[in-house]
C-alpha cells in the first residue's frame, strides 16, 4: 500500500486525494509502473532525492521488480506532486514525514491532519501578505522611475 491509500476499494469513506496529476506523460492505471529514471523525468526530482524521501519515510513504499529496482505507480507521482506543493508551502520536512505517517496511519488522524494543514495554510497565507505588501513597495518604486522618465534627480530638480 502506498502513503496515499487511506481506505479499501469500495469502502465508501473518503481518500486523501493528494494533488493533481504530475507534469509529463502518465500511463493508465494498472500500466502505471515507472522507473526511478522515468520518475525523475517526469516530476523534475533527482534519484538521489526520490531514494532520500523513501529513506526518511516521507515516501515509505515504494514497489521493487524482481530485479529489486523501483517501480512507482500513479499514486506514487501524486504523492511526490503533494510533496512538492508542501516543500513550496515551507513546511518543514519533519513535519511532511508526520504528515505521511499519518496518512498511513489511516482516518483516525484526520484531526491531526486538518490541524497540520491548516497551520501550514495560515504560515502560507502571512507569507503572501508579506509578499503583497513587498510588491507593492516594488510597484511606487517602479511607477516612480517611470513616471521620472529615468532621468537622475538632480537634472529633474534643475531650474
Amino acid at each position: 500500500m502506498t502513503v496515499t491509500e487511506t481506505m479499501g476499494e469500495g469502502t465508501g469513506t473518503r481518500a486523501d486525494i493528494c494533488a493533481g496529476p504530475a507534469q509529463g506523460e502518465r500511463r493508465a492505471d494498472g500500466r502505471d509502473t515507472y522507473t526511478i529514471s522515468e520518475v525523475v523525468a517526469l516530476t523534475g526530482l533527482s534519484a538521489h532525492t526520490l531514494r532520500w524521501y523513501e529513506r526518511i519515510g516521507l515516501m515509505p513504499h515504494v514497489d521493487r521488480s524482481h530485479t529489486g529496482q523501483r517501480r512507482y505507480s500513479n499514486r506514487d507521482l501524486d504523492w511526490l506532486a503533494l510533496v512538492g506543493k508542501l516543500r513550496l508551502t515551507g513546511m518543514p520536512v519533519a513535519d511532511m514525514v508526520r504528515y505521511a505517517e499519518m496518512v498511513r496511519e489511516g482516518d483516525h488522524t484526520y484531526g491531526d491532519r486538518l490541524e497540520l494543514l491548516t497551520a501550514t495554510r495560515e504560515d502560507v497565507l502571512a507569507r503572501i501578505a508579506e509578499l503583497q505588501g513587498t510588491l507593492a513597495v516594488l510597484d511606487r518604486k517602479i511607477s516612480f522611475y517611470a513616471d521620472a522618465g529615468g532621468v537622475p534627480a538632480a537634472e529633474r530638480s534643475g531650474p
